[in-house]
């Protein structure tokens, strides 16, 4: 990639995280690229799609939350590291404002620019359930599907203004819900 193409392209990046962050994951494209002070063309050169960008913004907190989620694993507790990686999981779908629909389509449309990402952070989470089930620390009815609307229906209630102040409680029951009384 020539240098002005990789200056576009972290400019692009910089940019729609900060405008993703304000406005949301429907942001307008065409507000992103004059932002960055580049035409549409170059933005869609760089990301031929929405989903295209907000995997390019997520691929990064997507692959520390599989790194994570290994960190975790070994050095906590099945039931502690289950619900210390869905907490920070769903801060990293909160982080991204209005992305949690396009990350649950994702996950099972395998032509989805998102598919990839969504799909290991899934397994990540999936990994960690399933040692927690094997331990007896977690429900087993529950599957690593299960696990993921859980995580996406705490994110979803964090981007909601009327239910954000008890985002924290729910997390709580849920959790609690999902963990054996052991």
């Amino acid at each position: 990639m020539r240098a002005d193409a990789r200056k576009n392209y972290a400019q692009l990046l910089a940019v729609a995280r900060e405008v993703v962050a304000e406005e949301g994951a429907d942001a307008s494209l065409r507000d992103i690229a004059r932002r960055a002070g580049v035409g549409l063309g170059t933005l869609y050169r760089h990301f031929p799609s929405r989903e295209a960008l907000l995997d390019a913004l997520l691929r990064e907190s997507f692959d520390a939350l599989t790194a994570r989620a290994a960190e975790l694993e070994a050095t906590h507790s099945s039931g502690d590291a289950l619900v210390a990686w869905l907490r920070e999981a769903v801060a990293v779908a909160h982080n991204f404002r209005g992305a949690i629909e396009a990350m649950v389509a994702a996950i099972a449309d395998e032509a989805s620019a998102l598919h990839a990402s969504c799909q290991e952070m899934h397994a990540a989470g999936g990994r960690l359930l399933a040692r927690a089930q094997a331990e007896g620390a977690a429900r087993a009815d529950l599957d690593g599907t299960d696990f993921f609307a859980l995580l996406s229906a705490l994110a979803w209630l964090r981007d909601q203004p009327a239910l954000r102040a008890r985002a924290d409680h729910l997390f709580d029951v849920i959790a609690g819900a999902i963990l054996t009384k052991g």
